[in-house]
């Protein structure tokens, strides 16, 4: 039986591509571009397979995220306020060993548990390159190309621009389409830039 392979040098060379371009859209000089800019946050993380053995993936998962704060919810005054106005997020991550290479966005919310301790929320959707039905092949099978994703990260702030996550996030189809659904769970670490 053919056994399925990705090449990690690929994956590193699409992750590396994927923070150049970040890193060179966001970095702008200060002076070309507007005061109050919807940017938020650029985050950096890694993370490992936390699912069962038939759908656990091999390998790490190198992150790359962009906030960006268009309702200004720093500013928030009321808890109300707080949920009716998140952050938007769009990222991806690249499978090294078996693992799946994703794409997500979503709405992200925060609540301070003192001044540099904080708790994130995220949902949202994530589309994938990951196995789709149950074809022998080891790893998770998911059934369909897009997935309702779900995040979650406990926070320290370092200083008023650096903070440091532990991450968790999980995707799946929530049985709405034909086909399996092992889902896709991982947790791990980020770094954290504000702007």
């Amino acid at each position: 039986m053919p056994a399925h392979l990705k090449q990690p040098r690929l994956s590193a060379a699409r992750f590396g591509l994927l923070s150049t371009v970040l890193f060179f859209a966001f970095s702008a000089p200060q002076s070309t571009m507007a005061a109050e800019t919807v940017f938020d946050e650029l985050r950096f993380g890694a993370s490992a397979s936390i699912s069962g053995d038939k759908s656990h993936e091999s390998g790490i998962f190198p992150s790359a995220t962009i906030f960006f704060d268009p309702l200004s919810s720093a500013s928030a005054k009321t808890w109300q306020q707080s949920i009716l106005e998140p952050r938007i997020y769009l990222g991806a991550s690249v499978g090294t060993g078996d693992g799946v290479d994703q794409i997500y966005a979503g709405f992200s919310w925060t609540a301070d548990i003192t001044d540099r301790f904080f708790v994130e929320l995220g949902l949202g959707g994530t589309v994938h390159n990951g196995d789709l039905d149950s074809d022998g092949r080891s790893g998770p099978h998911l059934g369909c190309r897009l997935l309702f994703r779900e995040q979650i990260a406990v926070g320290y702030r370092v200083t008023a621009n650096w903070q440091v996550l532990a991450t968790a996030d999980h995707s799946s189809h929530a049985d709405l389409c034909d086909g399996p659904n092992d889902g896709l769970s991982h947790a791990g670490l980020a770094v954290g830039y504000k702007f």
